[in-house]
């Protein structure tokens, strides 16, 4: 069995504070604050462990930033909406694991490493990500909110990462590698709105869910967001740099998918992101400054380089 590095041992610590901080900064305390979660939950010891400890670092933590972002701006404590931030990453690493699998993409290298199937083996593989996400929603009933507000949680991110979410959208894409036409524009946003908005678009809006407040504005920005990171992708995948991106590029040119710059153009794609976000923006006028991390997150994602 591979040799890894004996995880950090963590206690949860309560953060109460409900200072607004610059972006970057926010993002580190995401990370901080659902390293901790997981890897308490997790615990020590066998390969299962270390495999979906080993998932679950590495990442831009966007998601978890976001939940708490958005709990942040409706006065929940990061404490209060750790294990939703947690939650929502541990569906996600669940998810890329399971993309990553001979069976589906066939990555060899994720996030820079190499995949868990590679590491490890396929079988602990298709288990770490069968835990992982068991475990999102373990985490999601301990967010600190009125009961019947946690039970809105569970069923919107049960339907978020299902077949009307996540696996919806992955089927689609799957479908679409063997396809006898390439897909349309609107088909590629309906996918792409399940495969990697849903799960963006879950975590806009834990706040609102907290807080029981209206969603609205949050779904939007979430929608655009989980958008325009797709096309982001979609860019890094024809120009970007596999060092930078830790992973392998050009795959959708190769496998003769459709993509957002096939069908738009880089220029085109370009402009269609850059559209997304300032709409995005927009939606979170009412708050202020107080939501600049947000507005700021939404400028990151298309600017990034991996």
């Amino acid at each position: 069995m591979p040799e890894t590095s004996h995880p950090r041992q963590f206690t949860v610590k309560r953060i109460e504070s409900l200072n607004a901080r610059p972006f970057a900064e926010a993002v580190q305390l995401a990370r901080e604050v659902v390293e901790g979660q997981l890897v308490f939950a997790i615990g020590a010891g066998d390969d299962l462990a270390q495999a979906m400890i080993y998932a679950s670092r590495g990442g831009k933590t966007l998601r978890g930033f976001l939940a708490l972002e958005t709990a942040r701006l409706h006065s929940i404590s990061p404490s209060a909406a750790a294990p939703a931030a947690a939650a929502i990453e541990a569906m996600h690493a669940y998810s890329l694991v399971h993309d990553d699998l001979p069976c589906m993409d066939d990555d060899d290298l994720r996030r820079g490493q190499p995949t868990v199937h590679r590491k490890w083996n396929e079988a602990t593989a298709v288990l770490a990500g069968d835990a992982l996400q068991a475990l999102a929603f373990q985490l999601v009933c301990q967010a600190e909110c009125p009961p019947e507000r946690r039970l809105i949680l569970v069923h919107s991110l049960a339907t978020a990462a299902g077949r009307r979410g996540m696996v919806g959208g992955q089927m689609a894409d799957i479908a679409a590698e063997t396809a006898t036409t390439p897909l349309t524009l609107d088909q590629i946003i309906a996918l792409q709105a399940g495969k990697t908005g849903a799960l963006i678009r879950w975590s806009a809006k834990v706040g609102a869910l907290m807080a029981g407040a209206e969603t609205a504005p949050f779904d939007i920005y979430g929608e655009n967001l989980g958008l325009a990171f797709q096309i982001a992708d979609d860019i890094l995948d024809v120009t970007g740099d596999a060092t930078k991106a830790g992973k392998r590029l050009n795959k959708d040119a190769e496998a003769g998918k459709a993509t957002f710059v096939s069908l738009l153009g880089l220029d085109g794609a370009r402009l269609r992101a850059t559209q997304l976000i300032e709409e995005a923006c927009d939606r979170l006028s009412p708050y202020g400054a107080d939501a600049q991390a947000l507005i700021d997150c939404a400028r990151f994602v298309i600017a990034r380089e991996s």
